[in-house]
């Protein structure tokens, strides 16, 4: 990201906007020793956005992980569970296996489908805050609306709405979490008029739970995985259904079929399940899942393990991809029934991972249904009885529905004003850089889940969060613990890493020329939305923190950076229930 100030936004206490140009110009203090043992963790106070698995996560490693450290989270809805709260349309479901979108501490063997539905999300989120008495962390209905980086004090100074009271308030953190989601922050389509219509005009992140869509006139707009998930859960009910495809996406086959035909590691193991037509499980096979944990782990390893084999298919000119795209097209014609148009319309030429590939039993089919006219002629505007054509023809319409995904510019919702100016302005006008996805360049303290190349394209975000929150709480612990005030990844760090990302992602299908969030809404573009690698890559770059590539402002007047030594001792050996020998048990182990 270019350095430069903001003019439009305040930048509040910012002091000298480069921790390196404080301590290189101003006059060090006397050292002294400091009077505590080696290991002693200050007192820090950390502000968390967003109430869905990733701050519900951090919540739990944070509490297994830190001392004295005070944590709240602020939640803009009602409740917890962020995209699984928002989403409630008609055929919402998650299409990561079930036993996979869950946390690694708390598995469910009572998972009703293969692919959980959204609703079922929600609750086993739900059950996790109250079991694991967390309503105390959370605070709902409020909402940051802006956050300012002091950076004398080394505080963020945050202003929040409780959407309750209407009221607004300011709080100050050591570090501000932002694990608010990219896939958030619903838009509505560009179409000229949108809101000039008078029938029903729905947005699928927005469902209201008293729209009755059955014998009406229904138009879906967009062909992303909200569309495809909800058009096959209407077709039935409605009277006429307009289908508007603007690009062509690849509809893979279903998973299951797809892990037994190629005979990765999960083939053995999906034998020995049970499920119906539906891909519901039996009660036989849960009662069989909680009574057997060794069996049921081995299960969800197996599905683990192939999931995580996906990405040779997204490397261009890879023999698995060639034969992945004969199968799908070969796929996606037999359920078109070879309908020469809706092939042309649907089956894209651009390759296979391009865009989001999803599985989505049903849509094909009910493409061809006798009530189903797919339209790929752009929309010239809306009229107040529907849908104008480029041509000019109107589509008459009871109820417009917008499956048009998200805004996935990275650029907060509100100021967030660090060292180089405001974000919401500079992710707008600039191609979002981030530090491995979970820091920023010239924003001090504050860590994202999934911000810019962030995985969020490589499986459950569930496990993703979980080594995400185990990163950033490693900084959070290495602040406490070793006198640092500010930490930050270095704008040249960001530079290479940004640089890698560049020169990497031309070997995916992910930069080819398609639509796709990917690329943040464009067709042609730096791929800004995902890891440039695999899904175990990702975990094992963020093994180990490399201390080389941040810049420190330390606690001491000093500026000395062993201050945190202390007085000669350590907390190892003062401490009543430790083990102070313990190195006699740890032959060969490596320190972290």
């Amino acid at each position: 990201m270019t350095r430069h100030r903001v003019s439009r936004a305040p930048i509040q206490n910012t002091g000298n906007i480069q921790g390196a140009n404080v301590k290189a110009t101003a006059a060090k203090a006397t050292y002294s020793v400091l009077e505590k043992p080696l290991g002693t963790a200050k007192h820090v106070r950390i502000v968390g956005i967003g109430g869905g698995a990733s701050g519900i996560n951090l919540i739990r490693t944070l509490r297994k992980n830190v001392t004295n450290y005070e944590h709240v989270v602020y939640e803009k809805n009602s409740r917890v569970g962020g995209t699984w709260f928002e989403n409630r349309y008609p055929g919402c479901r998650c299409d990561v296996p079930s036993h996979n979108y869950q946390f690694s501490w708390r598995p469910n063997p009572e998972w009703s489908n293969f692919f959980s539905p959204a609703d079922e999300i929600e609750q086993y989120l739900d059950r996790i805050i109250e079991e694991e008495h967390m309503e105390d962390s959370i605070k709902t209905q409020h909402k940051v609306v802006g956050a300012w980086w002091n950076e004398t004090q080394g505080l963020w100074d945050i202003s929040v709405i409780n959407l309750q009271t209407g009221k607004e308030f300011k709080d100050q953190a050591n570090f501000l979490v932002d694990a608010s989601g990219i896939l958030n922050n619903w838009k509505w389509p560009d179409v000229p008029n949108l809101k000039s219509f008078q029938g029903d005009l729905i947005h699928t992140a927005h469902w209201p739970k008293d729209f009755d869509y059955a014998n009406k006139t229904v138009a879906v707009i967009g062909n992303g995985s909200s569309g495809i998930q909800l058009l096959p859960a209407i077709q039935p009910g409605v009277k006429e259904l307009y289908h508007f495809v603007r690009t062509p996406t690849w509809i893979v086959p279903p998973r299951i079929m797809t892990m037994k035909v190629i005979g990765g590691p999960a083939k053995p193991m999906l034998s020995q399940i049970e499920l119906d037509e539906k891909e519901n499980f039996t009660p036989t096979q849960i009662e069989k899942f909680k009574s057997d944990p060794t069996f049921y782990r081995k299960f969800v390893k197996a599905i683990e393990q192939d999931i995580n084999g996906a990405f040779p298919i997204v490397i261009n000119g890879s023999p698995i991809q060639a034969l992945a795209t004969s199968k799908v097209v070969e796929y996606m014609t037999f359920c078109l029934g070879g309908d020469e148009k809706l092939c042309e319309a649907l089956i894209p030429k651009f390759p296979l991972g391009c865009r989001r590939m999803t599985p989505a039993p049903g849509y094909l089919e009910a493409l061809r249904a006798p009530n189903t006219t797919v339209i790929t002629e752009g929309i010239a505007a809306v009229v107040p009885e529907g849908i104008q054509l480029e041509s000019g023809e109107i589509v008459k319409l009871d109820a417009i529905i917008c499956a048009t995904g998200f805004d996935t510019s990275f650029a907060p919702r509100f100021p967030v004003v660090g060292r180089h100016g405001n974000l919401q302005e500079t992710m707008q006008t600039e191609i979002p850089r981030g530090y491995m996805s979970c820091a920023l360049p010239g924003v001090p303290n504050y860590f994202t889940f999934l911000g810019p190349n962030g995985p969020i394209g490589h499986g459950s975000v569930f496990t993703l969060s979980e080594h995400i929150a185990k990163y950033i709480t490693g900084v959070i612990t290495k602040c406490q613990t070793e006198g640092i005030k500010a930490i930050v990844p270095t704008d040249a760090a960001v530079a290479d890493y940004s640089a890698h990302i560049t020169t990497f992602m031309p070997r995916t299908a992910w930069a080819a020329p398609c639509r796709s969030w990917f690329k943040g809404g464009a067709a042609e573009g730096p791929v800004t939305a995902l890891h440039p690698g695999s899904r175990i890559h990702f975990f094992h770059m963020l093994e180990r923190f490399r201390g080389e590539d941040w810049d420190y402002v330390y606690d001491s007047p000093a500026r000395n950076r062993f201050v945190y030594l202390g007085n000669g001792f350590s907390t190892k050996e003062l401490d009543p229930l430790g083990d102070p020998t313990w190195y006699l048990d740890e032959e060969g182990a490596l320190g972290h």
